[in-house]
């Protein structure tokens, strides 16, 4: 598997909030949901991203956004825009003052916005949560990515009939939408950076380091050692650490330790395997072997990162 496989496979919506909003100019949303990641298209019309701090970043039609952290942000018609609704945590959305008549229930439950023929047809899907693995996907990324639709294909529009319909098992099937429409997105916009996309996405390209980077995937718990690592890429202990810094930014055994200390993370929050078996299970011969690095690379126990996460 290679890194960015595994970076996806470990970003998975559950219960992600999808939504169609049909609207005519001038339109605009005051994002205000808190979701660590979003996805959105205009499948008709364009419009900007506004955040805090950045400049406006244009959509084009049917290009997607990939928009990451949990600050609020607008999305409008154009810049000068103001916003006419406003989007809370689950999808909920408060007409703000020049909101459009609400035509939500004869639009259906995920969708809502104006006359049911509007101009502007925006398609958004949210994870309400992103784990350890996924926060390691997003600090690759740029708050606002937005990928031009030639390069994306259709895969915002195939969800659009589940978005309109009440069905058994619509959550489920949305979930999968939403996770394919970001690593179709995701892998275009590396794809389209090259020099400029993170070390360790550049590295897979090098014969050397990229071999290196499959094996900790392919199995993280493993006992790795430099030398381990250098005898199975066939070269030299010295030459495996200078290009594995130079290409991904750190050692090897750094970024190993930091993939171990993420999958624990996510095993932490979103299982209820003990702590024994999670160190196990990512490389650690006990628990207290896996709490003694958790503690130093995180600044607290295993036990404590759990009972942080279940309290929020």
């Amino acid at each position: 598997m290679d890194v960015l496989d595994d970076l996806l496979s470990g970003t998975r919506a559950r219960g992600g909030v999808f939504n169609l909003t049909i609207l005519d100019p001038p339109w605009g949303f005051d994002i205000v949901d808190g979701a660590p990641l979003a996805l959105a298209t205009l499948l008709s019309g364009s419009g900007w991203v506004m955040r805090p701090g950045e400049a406006p970043v244009r959509m084009g039609e049917r290009d997607v956004a990939v928009l990451s952290g949990s600050e609020p942000y607008v999305v409008a018609d154009s810049p000068g825009s103001r916003p006419n609704l406003r989007i809370h945590p689950g999808g909920v959305c408060e007409p703000l003052p020049g909101a459009p008549a609400d035509h939500s229930t004869r639009l259906g439950t995920r969708t809502h916005g104006g006359r049911p023929d509007g101009r502007v047809r925006v398609v958004s899907g949210s994870y309400p949560f992103v784990g350890d693995v996924g926060r390691r996907l997003l600090g690759a990324l740029r708050p606002t990515v937005v990928v031009p639709a030639a390069e994306v294909g259709p895969v915002m529009d195939l969800a659009l009939d589940e978005i309109r319909r009440d069905r058994l098992g619509q959550q489920s099937v949305l979930d999968r939408w939403l996770d394919l429409a970001l690593i179709t997105t995701v892998r275009a916009w590396f794809d389209r950076q090259q020099e400029h996309a993170p070390g360790w996405y550049r590295a897979q390209h090098d014969p050397v380091v990229g071999r290196a980077l499959r094996l900790i995937h392919d199995d993280p718990a493993h006992p790795w050692s430099v030398a381990a690592l250098a005898g199975a890429t066939g070269v030299s202990r010295a030459t495996l650490s200078r290009r594995f810094a130079d290409t991904v930014g750190e050692p090897p055994m750094t970024y190993l330790t930091g993939w171990r200390i993420a999958l624990a993370a996510d095993r932490l929050s979103g299982t209820t395997d003990t702590v024994e078996t999670i160190a196990r299970r990512v490389g650690y011969a006990n628990a207290f072997a896996l709490s003694v690095a958790f503690k130093r690379v995180r600044g607290l126990t295993p036990t404590s990162y759990r009972q942080g996460a279940v309290s929020r």
